[in-house]
């Protein structure tokens, strides 16, 4: 096993390493210039984000596709991946991680575009969709999609299950003395009380457990950035400076390439959004929507809210608090310095952090669960859906009480090796991707449903 997890350990130093972060954010920039930057919708896409087609098809509206993928997406990245990215690539890897959104929405809104342009619908009437469906749809690489599937599937289960699921326990016995196995047994039932209940059940939790999550964690940094307020001209003149400066040691940071700073934000960055790993489209085909580029604004929105606004936030503030107080950060480990920087809140700092970690994880066990058994349902069919819901709750208890480097490593492998099928798809339909959106957006026919927006908004009168 230990010659195994060294071999594991090898590979993922190539793939995480500058050659493949280099094509993903080299995806990025060109999908973003092909699609005249995309980005300059995201007022419209957030509007968008709350509207609901009366006659589109699909399993979930708009808002509970997105709130899945982020649940998915946000998790211990947005605040222990930052630390990690600031300590050990300095402040300016909070400048490239933030770069990794931007230029990600692009790749995001590409991939949803295809995902909802190549979904299918089975016999029940459920909406399914993906990388793994643009591949064979659209190029006609059936064994690039079944490749992408059986790495989705590992990956969940590792990424999105059983290293969660011991982070929450491991934090829980930290933070309030609950034992391994207790925790195990309440987050292993509330976990299959959502998921057995399919993707409905899943996207409901996730429409008020996201934005609840998300207010609660940013509401704690915000209070930090103010109590930090004197530094803040000074903070972000040092996170632009380091960016594309070498930044000398001292002062609380170690010294710091260009090349480390934009390394470490650009892997923490593509690691937090997922952006072009092919997860968030996905859960994006099953949107109750007719329209692909309409979807893909909406599905874009979760690069925009993940890393532009909660990763830069958590960016800043860990730098300034290092500004401020550099002796008390001597150590470069990850949690240390964010529970460091929350200690600036007196007695509601630590709770603030313990909240936002224990509903980010647990809000990417259930994000991940979608991915997962879409994935698996591709290659086995409807009737290895239940068995493997229930070896998804089953792989909860496991991950709770046994803490797996190996479960880990294995499954950062698969999820990058999950973005090469993503990425081809992405650049051989790139002319697909600029066709819809020439379609729906540029030719004006988005901007007429955008003037018309009371139109899709919940009437309130109709039920469900």
């Amino acid at each position: 096993m230990e010659i195994l997890h060294d071999i594991i350990k090898w590979i993922n130093g190539y793939l995480w390493g500058p050659p493949m972060l280099v094509i993903l954010f080299g995806t990025h920039l060109f999908l973003t210039l092909r699609l005249r930057f995309i980005q300059r919708y995201v007022g419209l896409a957030i509007k968008l984000s709350f509207s609901r087609d009366a006659d589109g098809h699909g399993d979930v509206h708009h808002f509970g596709a997105l709130t899945t993928a982020l649940a998915a997406t946000i998790g211990t990245g947005n605040i222990v991946g930052v630390a990690t990215a600031v300590a050990l690539g300095g402040p300016g890897a909070v400048l490239w991680c933030w770069l990794t959104g931007v230029f990600g929405y692009a790749t995001k809104y590409g991939e949803a575009v295809l995902s909802v342009k190549y979904r299918v619908k089975t016999s029940d009437g459920t909406m399914l969709g993906g990388p793994m469906y643009a591949l064979e749809r659209g190029l006609g690489k059936k064994w690039l999609a079944v490749l992408f599937c059986v790495f989705t599937s590992i990956a969940a289960f590792g990424i999105g299950n059983m290293v969660q699921a011991n982070s929450i326990s491991t934090l829980a016995q930290e933070t309030l003395g609950a034992p391994l196995w207790v925790t195990g047994i309440f987050v292993t039932a509330i976990t299959a009380i959502v998921i057995l209940g399919g993707v409905q059940s899943i996207a409901r939790v996730c429409t008020l457990l996201v934005p609840f999550m998300a207010f609660f964690y940013i509401l704690g940094c915000l209070i930090i950035l103010f109590i930090n307020r004197a530094v803040m001209v000074d903070t972000l003149v040092l996170i632009g400076q380091s960016a594309f400066s070498p930044q000398a040691a001292g002062g609380g940071f170690i010294g710091a390439s260009v090349m480390m700073a934009a390394r470490y934000g650009i892997a923490r960055g593509l690691f937090s959004n997922e952006a072009g790993l092919g997860s968030a489209p996905i859960v994006a085909a099953a949107a109750k929507t007719n329209n692909p580029v309409k979807q893909a604004l909406v599905s874009a929105t979760g690069t925009f809210w993940d890393t532009v606004v909660v990763c830069a936030i958590t960016g800043m503030v860990l730098v300034s608090t290092i500004i401020r107080f550099p002796g008390d950060f001597g150590s470069i480990n990850g949690a240390v310095m964010t529970k460091r920087a929350f200690a600036e809140i007196p007695v509601a700092g630590p709770i603030i952090l313990t909240v936002g970690l224990l509903t980010f994880v647990y809000s990417t066990i259930l994000g991940w669960s979608y991915y997962g058994e879409r994935s698996v349902e591709y290659l086995f069919g409807k009737r290895s859906i239940v068995p493997y819901r229930v070896l998804w709750v089953g792989a909860v208890m496991v991950g709770s009480v046994v803490s797996l480097p190996l479960v880990w490593d294995l499954a950062d492998m698969m999820n990058m090796l999950m973005a090469i099928p993503n990425l081809i798809a992405l650049i051989l339909l790139n002319g697909v991707i600029i066709a819809e959106t020439r379609k729906f957006l540029w030719d004006g026919s988005i901007h007429d449903v955008a003037e018309s927006f009371h139109e899709y908004v919940p009437d309130k009168t109709k039920t469900e």
